[in-house]
């Protein structure tokens, strides 16, 4: 299995880089958070993300996207990590988007998965309800209530949620779960934005006595089980991608201080220290860009146990990162600890990638049951 990016991947990997360090550099970040942006995300950006088709680079051709794999959808996840950028991309282009390719109806992709593509609509999949990434543990309900059901319960930690403009929710119905697509504007329907320590969006969704038809159920009804898990792996492989940008960023950012700042009349760069912890940190990070890469080519492939690889490299993936962080705010010394400085909001960044679709402790625990302890 090759762990690099063919000539056009590497091409797709150029082509972001270039655009997001032109378009959305971390000062756009930096825009959207002083001035309290409501939205604290850019629609023309989005919409920039759909016209060079980043935004359904997993979406098939015949419904606008660019019909490309994880490993595409990884190259963009990791640039966007490198520069901070708030979008869309993974709740909608990719976690949403795999939803409705893989069991939408025919009406359910053609309303959604065109707009998708083309940046013109946000999805937002609601799953988590606690403190801790559980999708075993959903509690929301949908009754049946006359042609369609009734929701209850509570989401927590939807991306961009409050700017969406359908939702994807996962709810229990009596024989399991099921996934429905929820207009946020249905009575019953509580959206409260909350942002995020990095200044990304999430939001808290609120159902009471949510009526929706039955046409709203995505896949079979009792059968959303299999359909999520598919989303969440390529989810959690794109978020590892974007641990592995977020990391090697700082690591890039530190290398090029330690090279310019000098003490007692010597470039710090050059105090063996400091060389023997930047070349333990290299080797890490190239170790979680193989994990990554073996992940998102394993889910490209259809392994049974692609699941699991994913685990792997979203739990290397967080502890190399949060390592590459702590190291650039050290290596900065005081100055890292500012805001002036990037290598803060890195910081930042990495502490919600780990968090969100499992910390390395719920991989972890997720291996350990695979091997039967």
């Amino acid at each position: 299995m090759p762990l690099i990016l063919t000539e056009e991947q590497t091409m797709l990997k150029a082509a972001a880089d270039g655009f997001l360090n032109e378009h959305a550099p971390i000062a756009h970040l930096r825009k959207l958070r002083d001035s309290r942006d409501p939205d604290g995300v850019s629609r023309d950006l989005w919409r920039a993300f759909g016209e060079m088709g980043f935004a359904g680079v997993i979406i098939p051709e015949e419904h606008g996207g660019s019909g490309l794999g994880a490993v595409e959808a990884g190259v963009m996840a990791e640039a966007l990590g490198r520069t901070l950028t708030p979008s869309p991309f993974l709740g909608s282009g990719v976690l949403s988007a795999r939803v409705l390719v893989d069991g939408g109806s025919a009406e359910q992709q053609a309303a959604w998965l065109p707009r998708i593509a083309a940046g013109e609509a946000i999805v937002s999949l609601a799953v988590d309800e606690g403190a801790k990434h559980a999708p075993s543990r959903i509690a929301t309900t949908a009754e049946r209530s006359g042609n369609g059901f009734r929701l209850n319960g509570a989401k927590g930690f939807v991306l961009d949620g409050h700017v969406a403009d359908a939702l994807i929710v996962a709810a229990l119905t009596e024989n399991g779960l099921t996934l429905f697509l929820v207009d946020p504007k249905t009575a019953g329907v509580e959206i409260e934005r909350t942002v995020m320590v990095d200044a990304h969006n999430a939001a808290r969704v609120t159902l009471t006595d949510v009526e929706v038809d039955a046409d709203a159920v995505i896949g079979s009804v009792d059968g959303g089980e299999a359909l999520l898990e598919g989303a969440l792996n390529l989810g959690r492989a794109c978020a590892a991608a974007s641990l592995n940008g977020a990391g090697d960023q700082a690591f890039q950012t530190t290398l090029a201080y330690l090279r310019t700042r000098k003490q007692f009349g010597k470039l710090i760069g050059e105090f063996q220290a400091l060389q023997h912890r930047s070349a333990h940190l290299f080797s890490e990070i190239e170790i979680a860009r193989a994990a990554v890469m073996g992940a998102l080519t394993a889910l490209d492939a259809g392994r049974p146990d692609a699941g699991l690889i994913v685990s792997v490299a979203k739990a290397k993936a967080g502890r190399v990162a949060e390592l590459a962080v702590q190291e650039a705010v050290q290596m900065h010394g005081g100055v890292g600890m500012t805001d002036e400085f990037d290598v803060g909001l890195f910081m930042k960044r990495v502490r919600v990638l780990n968090e969100l679709l499992g910390d390395a402790g719920f991989h972890q625990e997720r291996m350990a049951r695979a091997q039967g302890f």
